[in-house]
């Protein structure tokens, strides 16, 4: 059964999973689709010409010009290996090693989980520039852990932003999870350092802290950083136990030069993709954790407060082909 007819069976059958994946993904697959199906039409056997112009396909979904190269180099290899010459045998091949290159060596079954802690406060550290929908994020990740049986708290650290704080209160009254606050221009480590006070006197199970996205100064952003980390470390040890760098997807490569310089700032351990639905050029998923080696572990696909969906790269490729599947 070939790669294609695999993700059919599979993700075929209706389910919320699939819906969102293919929902989701249409603008990207709209585009997608219709550049690499006119390819395949207009070249009946697989040479250098055929790649260049799957490169600027690629390109134009906004995978990265590195992932790109990587990615038709290997292509070429397996295309070479299994003797394929016609094009319409490329699109399995294709499919097939987007979710290689997304998962590389490492188990699919890890790389999206969430590292919550079993009868100990797990604490999540939330961070991005501002706009990216970063406090949306958060509040739909607690109203998903709260329906796990989490008992979780919020702790309102993006002290710079106006309205910051009344915004993560009004997402805790939908999660119904409780808000710990200071006054705006209040320092962030000393909120943060009451919210992890507050979840260990109430037993909670995670802890989720917002903080600031002051990207136009990055010494700001990386010290302020820092001394969030260090009230943490501090009280909880071998925490945060997450760092997640909330991205919009709609910005393209400017959300991987924002995962560059986070990454410079602390420690991010995935990312939280939102506005996938908004976007032609979804193809940033691959880029990012080629790239960065960081792992998306959530994705975006919507407002409501269900619409924050673990991130899985075979759902996402069945979302990104879905269309072609006819004959698979």
């Amino acid at each position: 059964m070939s790669f294609l007819a695999k993700l059919k069976s599979k993700f075929s059958k209706e389910n919320t999973t699939t819906e969102k994946y293919t929902e989701g993904m249409k603008k990207t697959r709209s585009s997608f689709s219709e550049k690499l199906n006119d390819l395949i039409a207009r070249y009946r056997k697989v040479d250098e010409d055929f790649f260049e112009e799957l490169e600027e396909v690629l390109i134009s979904a906004d995978v990265g010009v590195t992932t790109v190269l990587d990615f038709i180099e290997v292509l070429r290899m397996e295309v070479k290996r299994k003797n394929i010459k016609d094009t319409n045998e490329v699109k399995d091949v294709i499919s097939e090693k987007l979710v290689e290159i997304y998962y590389g060596n490492d188990d699919p079954n890890e790389l999206d989980q969430l590292n919550i802690k079993d009868g100990e406060l797990s604490v999540i550290l939330v961070v991005g520039v501002n706009g990216v929908g970063k406090t949306t994020s958060i509040g739909k990740l607690a109203y998903q852990l709260k329906n796990k049986g989490k008992h979780v708290v919020l702790a309102a650290g993006d002290t710079f932003r106006a309205g910051a704080i009344e915004q993560l209160e009004e997402w805790g009254k939908k999660a119904d999870v409780e808000v710990i606050k200071q006054s705006e221009g209040s320092d962030p480590a000393a909120v943060i350092f009451d919210g992890i006070k507050a979840a260990k006197s109430r037993n909670a199970d995670v802890l989720i802290c917002d903080t600031a996205g002051r990207l136009q100064n990055k010494v700001n952003l990386m010290n302020e950083l820092a001394k969030i980390n260090r009230v943490i470390e501090r009280e909880v040890p071998g925490a945060p136990h997450e760092v997640l760098l909330v991205l919009d997807a709609t910005t393209g490569q400017n959300a991987l030069s924002q995962a560059k310089t986070f990454r410079e700032a602390t420690n991010v351990s995935g990312i939280i993709l939102t506005k996938l639905d908004g976007t032609a050029k979804g193809g940033i998923v691959l880029a990012i954790r080629h790239e960065m080696n960081v792992p998306v572990k959530l994705v975006g696909f919507g407002e409501q407060v269900s619409d924050l969906q673990k991130f899985d790269a075979n759902a996402f490729v069945y979302g990104l082909f879905s269309d072609m599947l006819e004959d698979a």
